[in-house]
């Protein structure tokens, strides 16, 4: 039973992404996400430290029109899914704090 279970699950297992080459893949994310991955605005949630398969999972209903936005969707169309999973792999591994800003005097 074990086994079955394994095997019916293993499909579902996705190949580790590269986060370097996610980190070139994300420019046009920075824009709203933050180049750290938090976000400039309280309407776009923060994609540094969110887990993989929460943002595979997001990225792909955008790009595969399951989820509706004017923004997100022309940003995600054309990615193939190992531009996700390196972009996944870059913003999974950030660790979501705020860079330290500089002062104004």
């Amino acid at each position: 039973m074990l086994a079955a279970v394994l095997i019916a699950c293993a499909g579902h297992v996705a190949a580790a992404g590269d986060p370097v080459a996610g980190e070139r893949k994300s420019g046009s994310c920075h824009a709203c996400h933050g180049k750290d991955g938090i976000s400039i605005n309280d309407l776009w949630p923060n994609l540094a430290a969110q887990r993989e398969g929460y943002l595979r999972k997001q990225i792909e209903a955008f790009r595969d029109g399951a989820r509706k936005d004017p923004i997100m969707q022309p940003l995600v169309k054309t990615l193939s899914d190992e531009d996700i999973d390196d972009i996944v792999a870059f913003y999974s591994r950030l660790s979501g704090e705020e860079a330290p800003r500089p002062q104004r005097h």
